[in-house]
């Protein structure tokens, strides 16, 4: 197995390489309006540094977001392109799954976490999971199972209990009164990238996991909630006809 993770539905343009056991290597650029000008070398460079091709590749895996329309976009385009090019098999995560996994070991198994990522126009995109063991052979490992589906709300509309959760993602220390438990930290220079963005690498070794389990789906289409911040303009000669 060569697995290629990407995601650009956060701040993070990232890529990672996974063999199956570990990750090979991983890429990570800040930027939240250059996705298209950095993903590309993110890709070229986690191959370069795996001493891998392109052709190499047995999977691709993308974060579907949520996430801004733009950056979400390019993410998915780029892994469908390639996973064409080079017959690899293609997969799509939710990238809030991808956050609250990198916060799995941050927490006693059952406990629930929220994760909020910065969804502009002061609102958050958000899910709630909960931290579970993993049985069978690799008992002593823990993942994580979605308790809601993906939504985008103001802060202060969250349900009183999802406020109190431990948090990780941007959202937390943007709107810090209305999320008081930050994993990531209070400040986003103290925040681990995997805890505040999405990490490629934390994405590749969720879809690991769920593929060694049997439960890692095709799923392709992206997860908006909404609809794109630019539109055509419409005159009104036009729109009459």
């Amino acid at each position: 197995m060569l697995l290629l993770a990407i995601d650009t539905s956060t701040t993070a343009i990232t890529a990672a390489l996974h063999d199956g056991i570990q990750v090979l290597a991983e890429a990570t650029t800040l930027d939240a309006r250059a996705h298209g000008e950095r993903l590309a070398p993110g890709i070229r460079e986690v191959l370069t540094r795996a001493g891998a091709m392109p052709h190499d590749l047995t999977d691709v895996v993308v974060g579907l977001g949520p996430g801004p329309f733009t950056g979400l976009r390019v993410g998915i385009v780029t892994a469908r392109t390639i996973a064409h090019v080079t017959g690899a098999a293609l997969h799509g995560v939710c990238s809030l799954d991808a956050l609250a996994y990198a916060a799995r070991d941050r927490l006693p198994v059952g406990v629930e976490l929220v994760v909020a990522t910065d969804a502009r126009r002061k609102e958050v995109y958000w899910a709630r999971y909960a931290v579970l063991g993993l049985s069978g052979s690799e008992a002593s490992g823990r993942t994580v199972q979605a308790r809601t589906e993906p939504a985008v709300t103001r802060p202060a509309d969250l349900p009183d209990d999802v406020r109190e959760l431990s948090a990780v993602g941007r959202g937390p220390w943007l709107y810090p009164q209305a999320l008081t438990h930050p994993l990531s930290g209070s400040q986003p220079m103290a925040a681990e990238q995997g805890l505040l963005d999405v990490s490629a690498a934390a994405l590749a070794d969720l879809a690991v996991q769920r593929m060694r389990a049997g439960t890692l789906v095709s799923r392709q289409e992206p997860l908006y909630l909404r609809r794109p911040d630019a539109a055509p303009h419409v005159t009104a000669k036009s729109a009459l006809g």
